[in-house]
Order: C-alpha cells, then sequence, then structure tokens
C-alpha cells in the first residue's frame, strides 16, 4: 500500500510540473517584439513603401490604371490616415507582404479604374468598426 501511495504521490508531483510548465506560457497576443510595445505605423513612410509596391507590381503586371500612374507619380502629396485610425508597424508589414505576395489578377482588382477593392491586410480602419 505504501508503494502505491508513493507512486501516487510521484504522479501528482509530475501532473504538477507538467501543469506549471503549460499554463505559465504566455497568454494569445503576448508574445511581441522581445517585450517591445507596439509602434504605430509612421503614414509618410508607409505609402510611400505601398506606392513603390503597387508601383512595382502595375508595372510587373503590365497595369495602366490612374492608380498606377498614382502610385509610379514621385510627386505625389503624402497621405495620411483616417481620423481614429492608428495602425501600428506590424499592420504595415503584413499589408506590404500580402501586396507583394497578391497575383496579378488579384491585383488587378486593388488598381482598378472603377470598383477597385482593398487587401484585407492593408484594410486597418474599415468604416463600418467605427463606433
Amino acid at each position: 500500500m505504501t508503494q502505491a501511495r508513493v507512486i501516487g504521490r510521484v504522479e501528482i508531483l509530475r501532473l504538477a510540473v507538467m501543469l506549471v510548465l503549460v499554463v505559465a506560457a504566455p497568454t494569445v497576443g503576448d508574445i511581441g517584439s522581445c517585450g517591445e510595445a507596439p509602434a504605430d505605423l509612421d503614414a509618410a513612410a508607409f505609402f510611400r513603401e505601398k506606392a513603390a509596391v503597387d508601383c512595382a507590381r502595375c508595372q510587373a503586371c503590365g497595369f495602366s490604371t490612374a492608380a498606377c500612374t498614382r502610385a509610379c507619380d514621385p510627386m505625389q502629396p503624402v497621405q495620411s490616415f483616417s481620423e481614429g485610425c492608428y495602425p501600428i508597424v506590424h499592420d504595415g508589414d503584413v499589408c506590404l507582404r500580402a501586396l507583394e505576395a497578391a497575383s496579378c489578377e488579384t491585383y488587378a482588382s486593388f488598381v482598378a479604374d472603377q470598383g477597385s477593392t482593398i487587401s484585407t491586410e492593408c484594410n486597418f480602419c474599415p468604416p463600418e468598426a467605427k463606433p
């Protein structure tokens, strides 16, 4: 009977150690850039980089829309995010990677002269989400 008790205590101790290891893990969303606070996305830098991606994709895919012309024009005025919209650097990185990975067929909808769409990864502050 004492051997069963010892085995029971060892198993309980082993279970407790496993629970501590599993439960002590960071929560979803807690994992960031080595403890750094999220940084706000610089609108001027982001829109400049997005225009460069748009221009390159327009040229690679052979598009000649008004949006492509604007993207390739270095004299375009600096854009800003809409009021109350505060995306973070990670949002901008995800958006740019999604644009670079999009097929020409998909990209055509982003730069269309009529009925253009926006990549969901780049829709930082959709109007329907505003209070």
